[in-house]
């Protein structure tokens, strides 16, 4: 068996996918991408680098620009060659910032595809074409100037969304670079050696020291610690970890050290799946960046139309050059600045702030449409609740409900049950010891049973009363029977054929749940929950939590038939849920949101992870 634990040297992140429309701008057109995708940090060091550049020689063509001298009264310093400044230094900056521009146009008009490149393409050839001849006494328009700045405000805007958009992934980027390069994996003879984190394979065991980070998903097999899990989770609070929870990688032991087995290892982790995300919401090109196209493939028909009919009007009217000046004029005037940097550039930013706040938008249209929605559909198991049962209520028949919660809890001390487990845990909570079991006995579909203290105790529901033939105490009936008129599971302890108490157990309700709740109906969004548990149970939740509306006994096969009932009602439905059970209902709303720790099909399913 082997293991690693974190050290301190970190390890690189891998790069993620591009988004289509930056794809078209950048890797058309640059030299980064010769080299294969290199990220959007590449493209966007790209624009940076011909944005500078760009910029630093502008300033010569712009004080030059005889428009410039007359508008602020003062003459350029003249010199031997002076005049050959803004040629020289336009045609620079046209061949060198303006060629990603160029190489999309020439892309997207062979595919016959007009877009945003093949406007500002257009428009900075028509302005280069038109300043040359000027220059060389052919023609009479030299808009050198306002090529230069036309250019320079170009790259600026697009390196500003590159570095936008890639800060999503950057921000995740940047937990797969948490992981340690090397870890200390046990090996069979109880040795520790130093390993790289690659060399793991699922089934060793590492050592994860305080401080250390664990390098790969895992469960604990020795020891306890206190986990900071904020990188993925968002919860600022280190969490309790002990034997047989599950870690994460790139978590940090915070005050004693643990083994780890380790579970998954590479592209399996918890890491490596978000990253996948991302990947997946740069890749995605939202409604606003097909409408961005749409409009600039229009604009585009409407500027050679335009500059067409230009001409036409002008030669007709027997002027010739003023025909050929307006046209150039249309042809410059009809580049997108504002269609073409601001909806990409929004869209982006939103994106990298969600994922900055633990939110990761799969799918940009989902972001777009959270706007309208007014109602939210949550699952109920494993969403609004903890998907684990907890004890609600205890009673018994002498009123000491710590000797009860002793003695359910040394029965059920070698159970597995999930009930069981919370009893267990209940009693540890409230600071109570356990007495040591002997002779435990599972009786399946009834109870356990054990020794305790010399007396038989057992623990079980109604099935084990009936059996027993016996009757709930008169001063436990009221208890029982609220308990489940509220759907929680009522087990009875008894002792030496005696009932003494009854436990309640119920799904717990997340506390963020209610916050959540609160904050949608203040905003006017319609709360429902949908569940295949009882209506009893259902019921019983909502009345918690103060939902407005209940889906209750539905079978999985259905859930999406209850979003499609709320939006044949009218309303923009955002979906939110974690299983398997899930997916279909979270593909069928307007937005499918998807809670981080739940299935991997239900992930796949929704366009925004929590």
């Amino acid at each position: 068996m082997s293991g690693r634990s974190a050290v301190g040297r970190q390890g690189p992140g891998s790069g993620v996918g591009h988004g289509e429309h930056d794809e078209q701008i950048a890797d058309r057109g640059s030299h980064a991408h010769e080299g294969g995708h290199g990220g959007h940090g590449d493209h966007a060091g790209m624009f940076r680098d011909r944005f500078w550049l760009a910029l630093v020689l502008s300033v010569p063509v712009i004080v030059y620009a005889d428009m410039i001298q007359m508008w602020f009264g003062y003459s350029a310093p003249q010199f031997p060659g002076s005049d050959l400044l803004q040629p020289v230094l336009g045609t620079v900056i046209f061949v060198y910032g303006g060629w990603p521009f160029l190489t999309g146009a020439v892309a997207e008009a062979r595919d016959r595809l007009p877009g945003m490149m093949l406007l500002i393409g257009m428009a900075i050839s028509v302005a280069f074409g038109a300043s040359m001849t000027a220059s060389l006494g052919l023609f009479a328009v030299e808009v050198w100037w306002e090529l230069s700045l036309l250019i320079v405000i170009m790259l600026l805007g697009h390196w500003l969304e590159m570095r936008a958009v890639g800060q999503a992934r950057g921000a995740l980027e940047a937990l797969a670079e948490l992981l340690p390069d090397e870890a200390e994996r046990i090996t069979e003879d109880g040795e520790v050696e130093q390993v790289r984190v690659t060399d793991l394979a699922v089934g060793d065991v590492v050592l994860v020291r305080p401080g250390g980070r664990v390098p790969a998903d895992g469960t604990i097999t020795q020891g306890a610690a206190d986990l900071d899990e904020s990188m993925i989770t968002g919860e600022s609070k280190p969490v309790a970890r002990s034997g047989g929870d599950r870690v994460i990688a790139a978590s940090v032991a915070a005050d004693s050290s643990i083994r780890v087995r380790v579970d998954a290892v590479g592209d399996d982790t918890a890491l490596a799946g978000i990253q996948r995300l991302v990947a997946q919401a740069q890749e995605s090109k939202s409604r606003t960046q097909v409408l961005a196209d749409r409009a600039a493939a229009l604009l585009f028909y409407v500027a050679v139309a335009a500059a067409a009919v230009t001409v036409a009007v002008w030669a007709l009217l027997g002027q010739p050059d003023a025909a050929v000046t307006r046209s150039v004029t249309v042809l410059i005037i009809a580049c997108p600045h504002a269609l073409g940097l601001a909806i990409p550039l929004v869209v982006s930013i939103s994106t990298s702030k969600s994922a900055r706040s633990g939110i990761l938008v799969t799918d940009r249209l989902a972001l777009e449409r959270m706007r309208g929605v007014d109602a939210v559909l949550f699952d109920k198991t494993g969403t609004l609740t903890k998907g684990q049962h907890a004890v609600a209520g205890v009673a018994a028949t002498d009123g000491d409900e710590g000797t009860l919660l002793a003695l359910a809890g040394a029965v059920e001390a070698d159970s597995e049950h999930p009930l069981a487990r919370a009893i267990v845990a209940a009693a540890r909570q409230r600071g109570v010891k356990l007495p040591s079991a002997t002779d435990f006995r599972a009786m399946t579909g009834r109870g356990v049973q054990a020794r305790v203290d010399g007396a038989t105790v057992a623990v079980g529901g109604p099935a084990l009363l009936r059996e027993r033939g016996l009757q709930i105490p008169a001063q436990l009936r009221e208890a029982v029977e609220a308990w489940e008129q509220r759907g929680a599971a009522v087990l009875h302890t008894i002792r030496e054929d005696k009932i003494i108490g009854s436990l309640a157990l119920a799904d717990q309700v997340r506390e963020e749940s209610r916050a959540a709740v609160d904050a949608l109906q203040r905003l006017g969004v319609t709360v429902a929950m949908i569940t295949g548990d009882s209506r009893q149970v259902a019921e019983a939740v909502a009345a918690d939590l103060g939902i407005d509306e209940v889906f209750a006994e539905i079978l999985p096969e259905d859930k999406d038939s209850a979003v499609t009932d709320l939006q044949q009602r009218g309303h923009t439905v955002a979906m939110v849920g974690d299983g398997v059970n899930d997916a279909p209902a979270l593909a069928r709303a307007d937005v499918g949101i998807a809670i981080g720790a739940g299935t991997d099909v239900a992930i796949e399913s929704a366009g925004i992870v929590l």
